[in-house]
């Protein structure tokens, strides 16, 4: 079986965001064993799976991010956009587009203390869509 499903995010603000039950939300029933694959369809925000349990991680993550790629960088060609949008570019790569988690049981099989975040990298990203493809058994 494969199965492909296209999620609209409602817009988060810049950050990090958990969004696993959202995600599960838009999802009927996952396969007895399968993999469970996520793409996002931008270039500013990113996909990674960390620490569901700890909001500090949240914080941190996007506090990090901001030291290591600034803003109103002199060397910055593409800024047509805004100050956040090459930035948002460069951090995207960093994280990447897309996700892959074994399907166990029906459930997805993320360790005890995962989660699947959305990395919203511009002040006002908007919607993002998800396409998820699920394969399985």
């Amino acid at each position: 079986m494969v199965q492909q499903i296209e999620i609209v995010l409602p817009a988060f603000p810049r950050g990090f965001h958990l969004i696993t039950d959202l995600i599960l939300s838009k999802i009927q029933v996952l396969p007895s064993v399968g993999i469970f694959h996520l793409f996002i369809q931008h270039t500013s925000a990113g996909l990674t799976i960390n620490e569901n349990a700890s909001p500090e991680v949240l914080m941190d993550f996007e506090s990090w991010f901001n030291s290591a790629v600034k803003e109103n960088e002199s060397y910055y060609l593409h800024t047509l956009e805004g100050s956040d949008d090459m930035p948002a570019h460069i951090k995207s790569t960093l994280v990447g587009s897309s996700i892959s988690i074994p399907i166990t049981q029906h459930q997805l099989n993320l360790g005890t203390w995962q989660g699947i975040y959305l990395c919203e990298f511009r002040n006002n990203g908007g919607n993002r869509k998800l396409i998820t493809t699920i394969y399985g058994a």
